[in-house]
């Protein structure tokens, strides 16, 4: 039988490459997506279809975390098998402009969730399987490698709600037998990363310079280390943890760290040019507290659901660099013949 998976933040880097996923598994995708003035489907168009067209598994509903009416509505309409909890305001530096905000959705938003969760299974007797999305950024401060052993040290509001979400998810695994998944994902990139994340914010940049539509690249603290793997092989752990006998929390992560100056030498070496001659520092994308050095230790993820990440970290840098090179050709060639093309999501990039 078909299975039907809601996904919350279905827009977002994770919840494209996962619609693909288990679409491409026969499951019936159901996505979330919050009312915006503006269509922000862009990641997930490939794979949308008119409803009205006969074989469409994707399907779209308006909702968002921080209404617990509305989840609801959602679930009850969707009558999913697996939900996977996606959504969030995932970016670290906003979250300190925004703390109550992010605090709310990421948060609250989990805890509306999983109510919502528990009612559902309670009065209709369905079977659902929940994934929650943790983040590395829980270990903060917490001396590297991390596992799932390894205490919590939030750095930020948002490593602090994710905390939080993590926690009411055990507590609903334990209280109410619900069948609950933390994953602990470390940094996990991809073309469609948002361009206001660093990995992104270098390569649409090394894009641009390379082609004369940008001189500068402004950055903060350059030693920073992180463990990045590419978001494709990522969602399918996430899947992975659902399929098990038993629900129960893993780090997913390379094992392998670099600093954002590795990454930067990398990504200009792509395009033959000196990083050092484009590289500026920026003391505005320095956080009020930082998160030095996030290495992740998934051994339990490889034994127990045989998942280990393909992509490594100089083919992750490449893929991205191709993608945006071509990006700003493109945008050259708009510029060439008369139109205005100013880069999307410049203004945002250079505010985080």
């Amino acid at each position: 039988m078909t299975k039907t998976a809601l996904i919350t933040g279905v827009t977002g880097q994770d919840g494209s490459y996962l619609s693909e996923f288990l679409l491409a598994k026969g499951y019936a995708v159901h996505g979330m997506v919050r009312r915006a003035s503006l269509f922000n489907t862009d990641r997930i168009d490939h794979l949308y279809h008119d409803p009205h067209v006969t074989g469409a598994n994707l399907s779209l509903h308006y909702g968002d975390l921080t209404d617990g009416t509305g989840l609801r509505r959602v679930i009850e309409a969707v009558q999913p098998d697996e939900v996977y909890n996606l959504g969030a305001q995932s970016h670290v530096k906003v979250s300190f402009d925004a703390p109550e905000y992010t605090g709310d959705v990421v948060g609250l938003g989990t805890l509306r969730l999983l109510e919502t969760l528990r009612d559902h299974v309670a009065h209709g007797g369905k079977k659902v399987r929940f994934y929650q999305a943790g983040s590395s950024e829980m270990y903060g401060a917490a001396p590297a490698p991390q596992s799932e052993k390894t205490p919590f040290y939030p750095r930020s509001p948002y490593a602090v709600s994710k905390v939080a979400a993590h926690w009411y998810a055990i507590n609903y695994r334990e209280a109410y037998g619900l069948f609950i998944c933390n994953g602990i994902l470390f940094n996990h990139e991809s073309p469609r990363r948002g361009e206001t994340f660093v990995t992104r914010k270098v390569t649409r940049a090394v894009g641009r310079i390379k082609e004369g539509l940008q001189e500068k690249l402004f950055l903060g603290n350059l030693d920073s280390k992180r463990d990045w793997g590419f978001a494709g092989d990522y969602v399918e752990a996430m899947w992975a943890m659902l399929q098990q006998d038993q629900p129960d929390d893993y780090v997913i992560a390379t094992g392998k760290s670099y600093s954002v100056r590795e990454m930067v030498e990398v990504a200009f070496a792509e395009v033959g040019l000196d990083w050092q001659k484009y590289v500026a520092f920026d003391e505005r994308y320095l956080r009020p507290t930082e998160v030095d050095v996030l290495q992740g230790d998934s051994t339990k993820a490889q034994q127990r659901l045989n998942w280990k990440p393909r992509m490594g970290f100089k083919e992750l840098v490449a893929k991205m660099v191709a993608h945006d090179l071509d990006l700003a050709r493109q945008e050259k060639t708009l510029q060439q013949a008369g139109f205005k093309t100013p880069a999307r999501g410049a203004a945002a990039s250079n505010q985080a």
